[in-house]
């Protein structure tokens, strides 16, 4: 991956966009279309954006679908963990659903290099998605085919957030450096409050990836990062081990429910005030109360590193189809319709509105929080998706088994990435 020298909006708007697409990864590969193309029933759409005001800007949408044409669409909606979990079942079985919320990257081309994916060359060619900029187009772009398998729809930003209120009660600001942010954390447990929230318990260890890959990008940059997910590096390097000589010193700060709470109790516990901030997805606000959205805010995670190029993380999302689909030529209309400015303003209408569309001339809600995240992404150096974004299903459960049990054990950090690099190895030798 090279480095990303255009902001953000160039990214997704086409100017200045050359090799932006090689940066977040190329998409996945082509599969064969399904033969025929036509059958009866409506198209089924798989979803996984199960929290309360996503799932009402889906329903909203195949509404919206639904009154344009013939073609119908029936949606089901999933729990997210369940949906990660399922994805294979569903795109192996007999009879799979039709189309599928998920996201470009390694993850997808895993599915791909199966034949499980529906090619998606001639509706990127239609006026819905004809303006998209060159760097999305290569996003969703097989690199080995050349052939296009994904609509991206929306990208959205990581950040530290908080309640603005609670911060003015406890008298707090952002920090911008580490050492300002490690005075933050002492303000705030000289305060009765556990500092940082996390949620890597029940069904969802994965977000603690989140620390790692951030601490890796600030200590090590984000080319070092890409590279060991892909194997190129090994996970017990002393570089590794620099990472959690880090975590180290803001470890003492976390919940101490923090591996033993999923992230949705871990943001309850953030929007009560019982912890003071929390590094998470723009995704959590989704079920957040709808009064309660302006008064989040977040910072950036803070620089460690002057000298690092600054990255950022800002995954992409969107919609792939199975390969073995009787309704071809329906779910291609249904993917031209998410992909239209008009469908992605809905959703964002409709939801928390915390996401960025990336058709060119939809409008974001225009608040601060989507203004300040928006300047993020654009001013970032660099840009790196999420651990199994940019790495794959396969080798996120080795990060959960180390991550968690470093947070449970931190003396046992040498072992547990001896272990790691065990387990990873086995994932990238298959």
């Amino acid at each position: 991956m090279t480095a990303f020298n255009a902001t953000r909006r160039r990214f997704l708007i086409g100017t200045g966009a050359v090799g932006a697409g090689a940066l977040l990864s190329s998409c996945v590969t082509q599969s064969p279309s399904a033969s025929g193309g036509k059958s009866g029933g409506p198209v089924t759409l798989q979803s996984n954006l199960s929290s309360p005001q996503a799932k009402t800007a889906m329903q909203q949408i195949v509404a919206a679908f639904d009154k344009r044409g013939d073609t119908k669409a029936q949606l089901n909606t999933v729990a997210s963990e369940t949906f990660r979990t399922q994805l294979p079942t569903y795109l192996t079985s007999a009879n799979p659903p039709d189309a599928y919320t998920w996201y470009p990257g390694s993850v997808a081309e895993s599915y791909a290099k199966k034949d499980l994916l529906l090619e998606l060359d001639d509706i990127w060619t239609k006026p819905e998605l004809a303006g998209y900029s060159d760097a999305l187009k290569k996003l969703c772009t097989s690199a080995s085919s050349g052939k296009k398998v994904f609509v991206p729809t929306s990208y959205y930003w990581w950040g530290m957030f908080y309640r603005k209120s609670n911060f003015a009660k406890w008298g707090v600001q952002e920090p911008k450096t580490w050492d300002e942010f490690l005075d933050l954390c002492d303000k705030l447990k000289s305060k009765g409050v556990a500092p940082i929230g996390l949620g890597a318990g029940g069904d969802t260890p994965w977000v603690a990836s989140a620390w790692f890959d951030y601490l890796n990008i600030r200590v090590n940059g984000a080319t070092y990062h890409r590279e060991l997910l892909a194997g190129k590096h090994r996970f017990d390097d002393p570089e590794v081990r620099k990472v959690f000589d880090k975590w180290d010193e803001a470890r003492p700060y976390f919940d101490p429910n923090g591996t033993a709470i999923p992230f949705q109790d871990a943001t309850t516990a953030l929007l009560q005030g019982r912890t003071g901030m929390m590094l998470i997805g723009t995704f959590f606000a989704d079920a957040a109360p709808k009064d309660a959205l302006g008064d989040l805010d977040f910072f950036q995670f803070p620089i460690i590193d002057p000298k690092m190029p600054v990255a950022e993380e800002a995954p992409t999302d969107g919609y792939f189809a199975s390969a073995r689909t009787g309704r071809a030529d329906g779910v291609k209309e249904l993917l031209r319709y998410l992909a239209t400015a008009e469908s992605q303003e809905l959703y964002i209408k409709s939801s928390s509105g915390t996401v960025l569309p990336t058709h060119p001339d939809a409008k974001d809600a225009g608040t601060p929080l989507v203004a300040k995240g928006r300047k993020l992404v654009e001013s970032a150096a660099e840009i790196t998706q999420f651990f199994n974004r940019d790495s794959s299903d396969a080798l996120q459960p080795t990060a959960d088994t180390a991550l968690v049990h470093y947070l449970a054990k931190p003396k046992e950090i040498g072992s547990i990435l001896t272990t790691w690099q065990r387990s990873a190895q086995k994932i990238w030798s298959q």
